[in-house]
């Protein structure tokens, strides 16, 4: 420091107050901890919660036109729709059902008893389909098709069908080593195929076939070619979306499926950050004012003093050097002891993290060091406004 500012500072320094400049230092410490512990949380959780390598995944939501009315349900999704549906933000990607337009029969042998039904098939794109296995698709010529039934059909056998019909309870294994006999009628033509189950889908509460061969049974059987889809399923990252929701009310769609528990997650997730910015920014706000006031009364207490200064040349932007500086090292030290506890506290809570995730997980201090850099560049720069603002009024009153 040079050494007529030395001598600034020595002549105005004594009526600092140090315990004002404490609390201060302690408000806007917990404040701007406060704030870059929840930006740096909220970073760090939100691609464990969402995206490609989260931890719960994207979800699937199935959504139909809303059935007004006592009748066959004509409503379709156009290629007008869907494309609309796709320029969502919060939607990834976009698959359509399509139906068997045909009679399917289907039967089984089981404990010497033989059970029938009438079915129905559905089919969605592959990428949609939460069962991995190497017998999925259908080859022209054919006579066995593949099939996936949802989960709960399976728990409502065991829990529900069995004990009242005496019957026993059967496992995944068991029931896919099971021959599942089809008749397939329609157009004037009949064909007996076998059923054999490859899966359980936990995502789609439908029997599900291949794409392809689902498209050639409706040509062959009801000579009908690809049409307009009743149904569509959704891949989103997050179903709560106001966005989505005031899309889907707008245009009369119904949600079939209930959203997953990462949407809810991320929800609460995003309302207890909010609660901690929003403590934070209260904690800045009144260090800010503690230190203004601090300030005001410094400079009242030594505006004698700042007109002498003044009368005898030194410059309004010379005297009022000591208490920018003296402002800009509180701030600037607030700023890396924060940053310094937020990494302590991230190198903790990402550790445990990791543990439960069974894999590495990696985060980065950048957004906090960003938001920090812009909370107390703003500190400082309302803090030197103030100060020149009241040098200005001094050096006018001489």
């Amino acid at each position: 420091m040079p050494k007529s500012l030395t001598l600034i500072w020595q002549l105005l320094r004594k009526h600092i107050s140090i315990f004002e400049l404490a609390i201060f230092f302690i408000a806007n410490l917990i404040g701007m901890t406060v704030i870059l512990s929840g930006v740096q949380i909220y970073s760090d959780l939100k691609p464990i919660l969402t995206g490609e390598n989260s931890l719960i995944g994207n979800d699937y939501i199935v959504i139909t036109h809303a059935v007004e009315r006592v009748g066959i349900n004509t409503e379709v999704f156009s290629k007008e729709d869907i494309e609309a549906l796709r320029q969502l933000e919060p939607v990834n990607n976009v698959g359509s059902f399509s139906a068997s337009k045909f009679e399917v029969d289907g039967s089984i042998m089981f404990n010497g008893r033989r059970l029938s039904t009438m079915l129905f098939f559905e089919s969605v794109p592959d990428e949609f389909i939460d069962v991995e296995t190497r017998s999925w698709g259908y080859n022209s010529g054919d006579t066995t098709i593949p099939i996936i039934l949802p989960r709960n059909y399976l728990n409502l056998y065991n829990f529900g069908f069995s004990s009242t019909q005496n019957l026993p309870q059967i496992t995944e294994d068991i029931i896919k080593s099971v021959s599942l006999g089809l008749r397939l009628s329609g157009n004037g033509i009949t064909d007996d195929y076998t059923g054999r189950i490859v899966g359980f889908s936990d995502r789609i509460n439908t029997i599900l076939v291949p794409n392809d061969f689902l498209s050639w049974a409706n040509k062959r059987y009801a000579d009908i070619n690809d049409q307009d889809p009743t149904r569509l399923i959704l891949e989103v990252s997050n179903p709560s979306e106001p966005e989505l929701i005031t899309f889907f009310e707008e245009n009369n769609y119904e949600i079939e499926n209930k959203p997953s528990e990462s949407s809810k997650a991320l929800f609460i997730l995003k309302v207890c950050v909010a609660i901690i910015i929003a403590i934070g920014v209260i904690f800045c706000i009144l260090s800010i004012i503690i230190l203004t006031l601090s300030i005001y009364l410094l400079l009242q207490k030594n505006v004698n003093k700042l007109e002498n200064l003044v009368l005898i040349g030194y410059t309004p932007r010379r005297v009022a050097t000591p208490y920018k500086v003296m402002t800009l090292v509180l701030n600037l030290s607030i700023l890396a002891i924060s940053l310094v506890l937020i990494y302590i506290a991230k190198e903790h809570y990402m550790t445990y993290l990791s543990e439960i995730a069974g894999r590495t997980l990696t985060s980065s201090p950048t957004t906090a060091i960003l938001t920090g850099i812009i909370f107390t560049t703003i500190i400082i720069a309302f803090n030197f406004f103030i100060i020149n603002r009241k040098i200005r009024e001094i050096s006018r009153k001489r």
